[in-house]
């Protein structure tokens, strides 16, 4: 295994912002103050299914999740939720959401040119924490990172990059020239 520890902001900018923000609006008052509301999450597919029993949303076919800094694309989202007894805003019940399963040719695009891709990518709300696998990859500028599996930890502004026995981690980093 290989621990990969560098300029935080290279994942935080590509995949930081788009989990967190789709579940703000469940943190506490100061956080949720603190931060920019950046609009609605759009989500288009062909199909659509929202199956309470198991508590989840699933869209399937060519899934497109757009909000102002982040567009992912993909062949199907499961979005898992929980019971939210609690959860009443203005009349209205909250989602709490548990995790999210994007598969299929996952791409995550930013409007900075920020790039992740891999076959399947898991965010888990509680933990913040997103993991990448199906060979993933994540690029910012010319700078990028590829491995079997990419952990993504939101809160700490940390990540793993973990190599296997076929694939060994890779990553291309171009120096910065300092302006004065």
């Amino acid at each position: 295994m290989k621990y990969f520890n560098y300029r935080p902001i290279f994942f935080i900018l590509i995949l930081g912002l788009m989990f967190s923000a789709a579940v703000r609006s469940e943190e506490g008052p100061q956080k949720a103050s603190a931060e920019v509301d950046t609009g609605p999450i759009v989500i288009t597919s062909q199909t659509l299914e929202f199956d309470n029993k198991r508590k989840v949303v699933i869209f399937i076919g060519n899934v497109v999740a757009k909000r102002e800094d982040f567009t992912i694309n993909c062949q199907k989202i499961l979005l898992y939720y929980l019971d939210s007894q609690t959860g009443r805003v203005e009349g209205k019940e909250k989602l709490k959401i548990d995790r999210i399963i994007a598969t299929g040719q996952v791409k995550i695009s930013r409007p900075d040119g920020g790039l992740a891709k891999a076959e399947k990518a898991i965010y888990y709300e509680n933990d913040e924490k997103v993991i990448l696998t199906g060979n993933p990859g994540v690029k910012q500028g010319t700078d990028f990172v590829e491995g079997s599996r990419i952990t993504l930890f939101l809160k700490e502004k940390r990540s793993i990059v973990e190599g296997s026995e076929s694939k060994k981690v890779k990553a291309v980093l171009f120096p910065r020239n300092k302006k004065r």
